[in-house]
Formats: structure tokens, sequence, C-alpha cells
């Protein structure tokens, strides 16, 4: 989660986020707090109202923050990448600059259009926080 409201689970996503680059694999991130539809697709798959970090390898669920360090120090992590692409790729995207969000180019972030009547309509193409998923990196 980017927005940092729990500083523990904040700090426990940027351990395994950190922890990823480190293995140089390449890596989906999907930050719950700035798109409703990846929270609810997680608490789908887990059955629950699981709070981040949750971390699956190919398609597998493998655990929470304490679970993945925990197989990080027993040398049982690095196994699990066998068969995951390798990120080969330089610094951050130019568009987004690692956020994965960019500004919807359709409503300029209100999440609204005028219609064709001229009320408000919700803009079909971002998030409610007036958000896209970054078209360059994701």
């Amino acid at each position: 989660t980017t927005l940092r409201g729990i500083r523990k689970t904040f700090d426990d996503c940027n351990s395994v986020r950190f922890l990823l680059e480190s293995f140089r694999v390449v890596f989906y991130e999907r930050d719950v707090s700035m798109h409703m539809e990846f929270r609810q697709e997680l608490w789908k798959i887990l059955d629950c109202k699981a709070v981040p970090p949750k971390l699956f390898i190919k398609g597998r669920y493998i655990g929470g923050a304490e679970e993945v360090l925990t197989l990080h120090e027993q040398g049982k992590l690095k196994p699990l990448f066998e068969g995951v692409p390798m990120d080969r790729s330089i610094g951050t995207c130019e568009a987004c600059d690692g956020v994965r969000f960019v500004i919807c180019f359709r409503c300029s972030g209100s999440c609204k259009l005028i219609g064709a009547k001229g009320q408000p309509d919700k803009c079909p193409e971002c998030n409610e926080n007036g958000l896209i998923i970054c078209p360059l990196c994701c």
C-alpha cells in the first residue's frame, strides 16, 4: 500500500517489495489502497478481508510479509522463483515513476464527464481515485 495509512502495513509492503527487487524477478504489484477492484479481488481469492502484503508466485499463494521473510531466511524463497522471468529493466517507468497508476487521460482525474444532456456522468475509464493503470509498464 502506498498511502501509509497503517505504518506496519506500509513497512511490510516495502520489505516484500525490496526482497522481490533484490531477486530481480518480474513482479506485478497490486496496490489495494489505489484501486478498489484490486482490494475486492484479493478479498475474494483469500475469502476474507486480508491486509497486505500478500505474495503469490505463479498463481500460488505464498503468504504475508512474515511468512515471506521467514521463507527467505530459511533459504526456501529463491527456489520458488525458478521459471519466473528476470527483470531486465533499468530504473522506474517514465510515465508513472513506479507508482503503476497515472491520472486518467479522458477525465483528467475528475472521475466525471459531461454527458449528452449536459449532466455529469461517471468516467468509464478510471477508478474511484481518477486513476488508470499505467499503460506503459503494466
